[in-house]
């Protein structure tokens, strides 16, 4: 026994804790077995003591019966040793073996690649019927009676209490519910803050009803006396996991809403809300079960058969409900389609396709691993997948809480707001404080759920990824060291980085520069400019991860000067001209412009070319350089007023002062026509069609000076016809075909004005 307890200190590996495990289990037999020869040999000695008795006082014993009452002394010390010796062996023999458990139990948690006898397995099997009875009798059973014992040691009379609150806490839970109903319907504002709320109370709910209750118990088993730690922090635990397996059924209820599609936040159709609505509960009971017997098993010191037993079960059981529930969601979403008159279902977005392929593949590895003997790894990804589905509803919930609790806030804000087409510096300023308050506080959610994810219930991917601790020494290549984990980082940080830079971006464009008083084009400029900022600074992050410096890509910017100076002068010539029109703004997004022949609208400033959107709603590309190099005309820029010019010939013969009223009485009633600066009507000339009148007002925008254009031309006609006022005919020329004899014969009637004949 001393040296297996030497042996223990040193570090062992599966097989040599399992060889010590036979040699300390055949110490034990070896004792029990003395221990079981000696006892008999011990109690006849002891017997024949007790028939001799004492030696009288002031008699001289018998020298025969002296030697034989030594020598029973003799033998009775002798065997009471070796007895004691023996029950010491098997005491420790005990000790040693649990201790054993503990360091295989401890590898084989901490080594996720550890591989055991499979469950389907007869060598399983027999170590398990072998093991489990002891550890029942010796470590379940003990552990329940001291748990009964607290029990019955409480008074009658707090049980009672106990009961009663449980039971009013259930009252509590069916009243609350139907208050928050009738709370969120008439106080709350309608529109998706009331769902989202209400589907955060209901999961609230579900977290504190077993929690309290839990605790009610906890309370009611210490009461009479302190519990011992161990006990107190296995109770305790017991409470968190209720309080675990309440966040998941309320979780699953409140995202469902199968009782009520009208309240349900997410895009579900009835059919598959309905055929799920069982999923969360049973996911949660199997949770709660599983956990506690695995946390039991390790608060005994089960043997490792009973461990491994208990994960497997648990593992299994996960895996199944997960695959069933998924497996079920698409076949009912797929039985809605079909049903559906609105054609095939439609296709899932990227990210929701993307967890969909993560979830079934950890759910089929786990599977495997947990039937192939990898129990601890399987384990580790059931519980993983519980771990981040749970964290991912938990922040949609907040989530959507705190989007629509900003909306709802901005929509009381702008109704407060006095009318007016300036809506004030005030209100504006309460606006953007609101919409930034809103994404910082939903930027913490994201912070926090990466946070959780690294660390879940129970155990954490840190554990898993320590294992790998020789990726960080890497591999040298002559002088370069490449470590993969380094490659690794640097990846994780680009894609990252660039998917948080295009959130924000789109954050900007969508909730916060439209809360400002920035024009549109000003907004996208600046979320452009953002954007360019943001990927060089996640690049340099990047190579920072990598373990690449600036100083190290020396080399680099000199080649990649070099290929500047040769083939990519035109693409660097483009960037910095966007920069520029960013900068500068001589055009922006929005923008109506000329340029080359080409006339439309700027929709996109790009990073090499901008995009123009034509009249017949093509899109032009045009490299940034041109509008640098070239002459632009921008019609739109710096909000300028849009000019109507109409020119209306009239014969000579026309009441210069009448006409000239009626343009101006038209120019002057329409609407799109501003009165500063004042609408104008002149005469431009004279000329062989006769007069010729100018009609000039300004509109809001050049866009609208078509429109308007329009409008005057058919009011100025209708007025001009009415007061019997004529345009003057067009000249024309008319050719009349020759004749090969006879005189040409004059017209008929005399040419209108301004018209001329000719005769071939």
């Amino acid at each position: 026994m001393d040296s297996v307890q030497n042996s223990l200190k040193q570090p062992l590996d599966d097989a040599q804790l399992v060889q010590l495990r036979a040699t300390v289990q055949d110490a034990q037999a070896q004792a029990k077995q003395a221990a079981t020869q000696i006892e008999p040999q011990l109690t006849s000695v002891k017997a024949r003591q007790a028939e001799l008795g004492s030696v009288p006082a002031g008699t001289q014993e018998a020298p025969d019966v002296a030697a034989q009452r030594a020598q029973l002394g003799k033998s009775s010390s002798t065997l009471d040793s070796q007895l004691k010796l023996a029950r010491l062996i098997t005491v420790e023999g005990d000790q040693a073996v649990e201790q054993i458990q503990t360091l295989r139990r401890s590898q084989f948690q901490a080594r996720l690649g550890a591989r055991t006898d499979s469950v389907f397995g007869v060598p399983f099997w027999a170590e398990l019927a072998q093991e489990w009875p002891r550890d029942a009798h010796r470590r379940f059973v003990p552990l329940g009676n001291e748990l009964a014992g607290y029990v019955r040691a409480a008074p009658a009379r707090v049980w009672v209490l106990v009961l009663l609150g449980v039971a009013l806490l259930l009252v509590l839970r069916v009243l609350a519910g139907r208050a928050l109903m009738r709370f969120s319907t008439t106080h709350v504002p309608s529109g998706r803050l009331r769902r989202s709320l209400y589907a955060v109370v209901r999961v609230v709910m579900a977290v504190a009803v077993p929690g309290l209750i839990a605790t009610a118990l906890h309370t009611g088993i210490d009461w009479s006396a302190a519990l011992p730690d161990g006990l107190d922090a296995l109770l305790s635990w017991l409470v968190g996991l209720l309080c675990f397996g309440g966040l998941v059924a309320g979780l699953g209820r409140a995202l469902l809403a199968a009782d009520r599609p009208s309240w349900r936040l997410p895009h579900l159709s009835d059919g598959v809300a309905q055929g799920l609505r069982r999923f969360p509960l049973l996911l949660s009971v199997v949770i709660v079960l599983g956990w506690a017997a695995q946390h039991l098993a390790a608060q005994v010191n089960a043997s490792l058969s009973t461990t491994v037993f208990l994960d497997c079960l648990t593992g299994l059981l996960t895996t199944a409900i997960l695959a069933a529930g998924l497996l079920r969601a698409r076949r009912l979403r797929q039985a809605t389609a079909d049903t559906s008159d609105k054609g095939p279902a439609p296709a899932l977005p990227i990210w929701a396709s993307a967890l969909m392929a993560a979830a079934w593949t950890a759910l089929a590895i786990s599977a495997v691993c947990l039937v192939a003997g990898y129990v601890a790894f399987g384990g580790f990804l059931a519980r993983q997948v519980v771990w981040v589905v749970t964290v991912l509803g938990v922040a949609y919930l907040l989530s959507v809480l705190v989007e629509d609790g900003c909306a709802s806030l901005l929509a009381a804000v702008k109704r407060g707001a006095p009318d007016g087409p300036d809506p004030g510096p005030m209100l504006r300023a309460r606006c953007q404080a609101l919409v930034l308050a809103a994404g910082l506080v939903r930027l913490a959610i994201v912070l926090i759920t990466l946070m959780l994810l690294l660390i879940p219930f129970g155990e954490g991917p840190s554990e898993w990824i320590s294992r790998f601790n020789q990726l960080y020494t890497g591999i040298s290549i002559g002088e370069a060291q490449i470590r993969p984990t380094s490659v690794f980082l640097a990846a994780l940080v680009l894609i990252l980085g660039f998917a948080c830079i295009r959130v924000l971006q789109r954050w900007l464009l969508a909730r916060y520069l439209p809360a400002t008083s920035l024009d549109r084009g000003m907004q996208y400029s600046a979320a452009t400019l953002f954007g360019y900022a943001g990927y060089v600074l996640i690049v340099a992050l990047a190579l920072s991860a990598a373990g690449i410096g600036l100083e190290r890509v020396a080399w680099i910017a000199s080649a990649l000067s070099v290929g500047i100076g040769f083939g990519l002068q035109a693409v660097v010539q483009n960037f910095v001209s966007g920069l520029i029109l960013l900068a500068e703004r001589p055009v922006k997004v929005g923008d109506w412009v000329t340029l080359g022949g080409v006339e439309g609208d700027i929709r996109r400033i790009n990073v090499r070319a901008t995009e123009i959107q034509m009249s017949d709603r093509s899109t032009v590309v045009v490299p940034n350089s041109e509008f640098i190099t070239k002459i632009v005309r921008n019609v739109t820029h710096a909000n300028p007023l849009g000019r109507v010019l109409i020119k209306l010939p009239m014969p000579l013969s026309t009441d210069a002062d009448r006409a000239r009223g009626l343009m101006l009485d038209a120019l002057r009633e329409h609407n799109g026509v501003l009165d500063e600066p004042a609408p104008s009507v002149l005469l431009e000339g004279l000329d062989a069609g006769g007069l010729v009148f100018n009609l000039i007002g300004y509109v809001v925008s050049p866009r609208a000076a078509s429109g308007v254009r329009s409008d005057l031309l058919f009011d100025v006609l209708r007025r001009l016809r009415e007061a019997g006022l004529p345009l003057s005919t067009p000249s024309t020329m008319l050719l009349a075909e020759a004749k090969p004899a006879g005189p040409v014969l004059p017209p008929t009637s005399a040419a209108a004005p301004g018209s001329a004949s000719v005769a071939e």
